[in-house]
């Protein structure tokens, strides 16, 4: 990675300033990505974007001993166009004052004198110019957004991976009110600016088509596809099979890891009626600790889900002293150690839960944590 420091006055950078929402933000003659598409929108706080203009004013109006801000990184990606990588929210900040977008101490920059003016407009940015390969790049990012506002890993991956595949995922998973979040804003978790919609897509088809999740490896694959139509259409079969096949809407259907369930589970026919009442049955059963895992646990028979009510310990001592720390299984298998101490045992349903066993002191025992855990299958 190349990186060279420069001194650039504020007014070269405030030229050509456009700021187009969620389309970015640009200056410097439209040479700087100041908010780049894959990244949300300003979040410093009134005092935190006051400071800064103060921090600029603070050597006035001695222009040999001004006082500066921190450091910014500024990424070249081509010839003539650069791309903040750190200092976003200073820039804007800047930009946003000089624009008229805000006041300090009731004062705007028009209404400053022309001296303030032309002081703000010559202060010097400290500014590292970078340059290196795709993977430098995204290393070097990853680097300096360790501190401030940090980026999420998805908007990380849609800076290494930009181009007309991205766009059009951003148009249907990354705006305020997408589609995606229209259709999916009662079973997926999270907000479409911060880019957890188009992530929690991309988990998913990952997983369908690699196996894992890998996300950046999708990505890759079609960054350079003119649409982003086949994430979109999945999305949206997802959401339909859920809806088929529970047909009843609860609030803890939200966050279930739903396009990982579509993709083992979807070729498998349910009776939505069935499923019901076993929803109802599941949910009126104090055995059951979480509400949201009933849906997977329902595809996928795996108790693991329910988070099924444990035995306290009163219990599991109860248990322990009546059995003198002695394994039943070990002892039956008439192993060399049958006996334990307390804290290398754990607590088993005699009568599985499935079978219709409660959690009470009558249907406990203590095993050694092998046998107990080869008898639950964990």
């Amino acid at each position: 990675m190349k990186i060279e420091l420069q001194k650039i006055p504020v007014r070269k950078v405030v030229n050509g300033y456009k700021d187009s929402a969620e389309e970015g933000v640009v200056a410097y003659d439209g040479k700087l990505d100041i908010r780049p598409k894959y990244q949300r929108e300003f979040v410093y706080k009134p005092e935190q974007r006051n400071q800064v203009i103060r921090t600029v004013m603070r050597g006035y109006p001695d222009r040999d001993a001004y006082f500066p801000l921190n450091t910014m990184y500024w990424l070249k990606t081509n010839e003539n166009h650069f791309e903040v990588i750190d200092g976003q929210q200073r820039t804007l900040s800047i930009c946003q004052y000089i624009n008229g977008d805000f006041s300090i101490d009731e004062k705007y920059f028009h209404s400053l004198t022309e001296t303030e003016r032309e002081y703000i407009l010559d202060y010097p940015l400290q500014v590292y110019i970078c340059e290196g390969s795709d993977k430098e790049r995204l290393e070097w990012f990853e680097i300096i957004n360790t501190a401030g506002e940090i980026l999420t890993p998805q908007e990380l991956r849609n800076a290494n991976y930009t181009g007309e595949w991205l766009t059009d995922a951003k148009r249907w998973f990354s705006k305020s009110g997408a589609p995606a979040y229209h259709i999916g804003e009662h079973y997926v978790k999270g907000s479409p600016i911060r880019q957890e919609f188009l992530e929690t897509a991309l988990n998913w088809v990952s997983v369908r088509d690699f196996g894992e999740e890998k996300p950046a490896e999708y990505m890759s694959k079609h960054q350079h596809n003119t649409n982003a139509n086949e994430l979109w259409e999945y999305f949206q079969n997802v959401i339909e099979w859920v809806q088929k096949t529970f047909t009843t809407y609860r609030k803890d259907m939200k966050g279930v890891e739903w396009g990982l369930l579509y993709n083992e589970y979807k070729d498998t026919k349910y009776d939505p009626e069935d499923i019901e009442k076993e929803t109802l049955m599941l949910i009126d059963d104090n055995e059951v600790q979480s509400l949201k895992g009933i849906y997977p646990y329902i595809l996928t028979r795996n108790e693991k889900y329910l988070n099924l009510r444990d035995f306290d310990d009163k219990t599991k001592r109860k248990a322990y002293e009546q059995q003198k720390g002695v394994c039943p299984f070990c002892k039956k298998e008439k192993r060399e150690k049958i006996k334990w101490e307390f804290e290398e045992m754990e607590a088993d349903h005699i009568k599985p839960w499935h079978e219709g066993g409660k959690t009470i002191s009558e249907n406990c025992q203590m095993l050694c944590k092998e046998h107990n855990r080869t008898k639950s299958g964990k």
